[in-house]
Parts: structure tokens; sequence; C-alpha cells
């Protein structure tokens, strides 16, 4: 067994040689060092946030699971935030999550079979208040073989947000489609924020209803693409920049540049773990600091009230 310090922990790193993308030959020990590898950029994304886990004990064809909790047997230098659920469905009332601060505990959770943090979209100080709003570009097929409309939907967004005084950034979530995300000032609850991009999806699907859509439910939505807001919900999550998606060659969620959108061979998994690095040594990260364009959605909702007034009245 190899033991890995960081931070000042010892960390006990088990079957490496395991493999967990069978095509590609991906092993776990792959995966746990693309995560310390990756930690300088990833980790201000999920500064101070409450994370949910998507676990994979055997790899990508294996079952699968999300864990909230944090496990009795995590260390306890790895901080944990108590957070009383809202759903009267919810059999535990309080729910330990793990707030990935450091390496060391990005390397932990990777070793426990964790291929895909998600991220909350508010900060612990501020739970019940998002910093940062996110529309999810869903296509309907497995297998996306036209870009166009997730291209398109990510341009009308950021043309929509931008008129309401807003600066919206765009990545790929190294699945199948596109987030565009939105920083904003953690001053309205998750219902206020999700309203306002319920308007901005619903002026979208009016303006282009043969290919855009609201509707979540499979047999309602045929072949067009979501535009999912439901991830602005209290308790909901997303996935964590530079995170891996559980797909052959290990996709990485990559933020971008708006006009890279316009490169035809774009896709949602165009990087990968053996490729990103070369991208930033490039570029570096395009979110830098995105924060600090984070602005008030009270004068974006006056603005698009101004903008959109017949179809505010309407919703």
């Amino acid at each position: 067994m190899n033991i890995k310090k960081l931070n000042g922990h010892n960390i006990e790193l088990s079957h490496e040689d395991k493999v967990y993308f069978p095509k590609s030959k991906i092993t776990k020990g792959e995966v746990v060092n693309y995560y310390e590898k990756i930690a300088p950029y990833l980790l201000s994304y999920i500064h101070n946030r409450a994370i949910t886990m998507k676990r994979f004990p055997e790899g990508i064809v294996g079952d699968f699971f999300y864990q909230k909790n944090a496990g009795a047997y995590f260390p306890d230098w790895i901080q944990l935030e108590k957070v009383t659920n809202k759903s009267e469905e919810c059999n535990r009332a309080i729910t330990s999550y793990v707030v990935c601060q450091n390496v060391a505990t990005l390397v932990y959770i990777a070793n426990q079979g964790c291929i895909t943090p998600h991220m909350w979209l508010s900060k612990i100080a501020k739970i019940n208040y998002p910093d940062v709003l996110i529309f999810d570009l869903d296509p309907a097929a497995q297998r996306v073989t036209n870009f166009k409309p997730i291209h398109d939907a990510a341009i009308m967004l950021k043309s929509i947000l931008e008129a309401c005084g807003l600066v919206p950034f765009v990545m790929t979530t190294g699945s199948r489609g596109l987030h565009v995300r939105v920083p904003i000032k953690p001053e309205l609850t998750f219902d206020e924020v999700r309203a306002f991009a319920k308007v901005i999806s619903e002026i979208i699907v009016d303006q282009d209803p043969k290919r855009f859509t609201v509707a979540s439910r499979k047999e309602k939505r045929s072949n067009k693409l979501l535009i999912d807001i439901m991830r602005n919900s209290f308790g909901a999550t997303a996935v964590v920049p530079y995170a891996v998606r559980a797909r052959e060659h290990a996709p990485v969620a990559t933020p971008l540049e708006w006009e890279e959108l316009n490169d035809s061979k774009l896709r949602s998994d165009t990087y990968t773990i053996k490729t990103i690095f070369k991208r930033l040594e490039k570029k570096g990260d395009v979110w830098f600091k995105m924060q600090k364009h984070a602005y008030q959605l009270k004068n974006a909702i006056k603005a698009l009230k101004k903008l959109y007034s017949s179809k505010i009245e309407k919703s």
C-alpha cells in the first residue's frame, strides 16, 4: 500500500492498479494522481463549499452511488459541514457534508472511488444564498452528433444575461453538454435565483421551441435540448470545474473562453485527464477570479423586467 503525505496528513492509497476505465485502460491510481495535480486549479471552485461525492468503487462499469454524508471512518482532519435537510422525505435530519479545502482531502476522496465531485452553488457561510447561477444545457441523445443546438443555446443565454448586466461563463461538462455559469452576489435565496433562471430559459424556448425545451420529463422533451435550471435549488449540486466524468477516456469538465465555442470540433468531452494540462500550460485557467465579476441579481431582475416585460407578467 502506498502512503502519500499531503498537507501534513498521511493518506493510504489502495488498489491503485485497479482499472477504472476499461476501454481506455485508465487506472484508479491515474485518477488519484490527476486530482493531486489538478488541485491548484480545481480547489478554488469548491473552497468553503459542501460537496457530494459520486463514487465508483469498481470503476465506471460497476455500480455507483452519490454520497452526501461523510462516513464515520473519514479522518478528523477533513472539514465537515452539518446541513439541515429541508425535505420532509429525507430520513436524516442533518447531513455532514465534506468541505474540500485542500489537496489532501481531494486525494482522500478520490482514493475512496470518488471519480466526480459535485459542488453546492452556495458557500457554507451563507448556505441559503447561492453565489453562482447555472444553466445546464442537456441534450436528449446519449451520444451527441450535433453540437450546434448546444452552442446556439449557450450564445442566446450569453446575450440575454449580458443585457441584464451579468457576466456569464461557459464550460464543457465533460459529459454531453455545456454549463453556462454566472457569478452573483449571495443575496437572494435559491428559489429567487431559480425564478430568474426560469424566465430566461422560457424566453429562449419561446424564441426557438422546435429545438429547445424546459420540460425535463423524457416523454415531453422529445429530441429537444433541455435548458435545465433545477441545479439552482437548495441541496442540488453541479459538477466541479476540472472534475473527471465517468466516461471512457476520462473526460474533464473544462472552463472555456466564449470564442472557443466557434471551434467546429469542440465537444463536451474534448478534454481529458491526459490532455487538460497541455491546455492549462497554454491558456491557464480561463475562469481565474471569476467571482470578481459577481454582481447583484436584484439589478439583473430589474433589467430583465424592462427588456421582457410581457414575458415577466405572464410568468
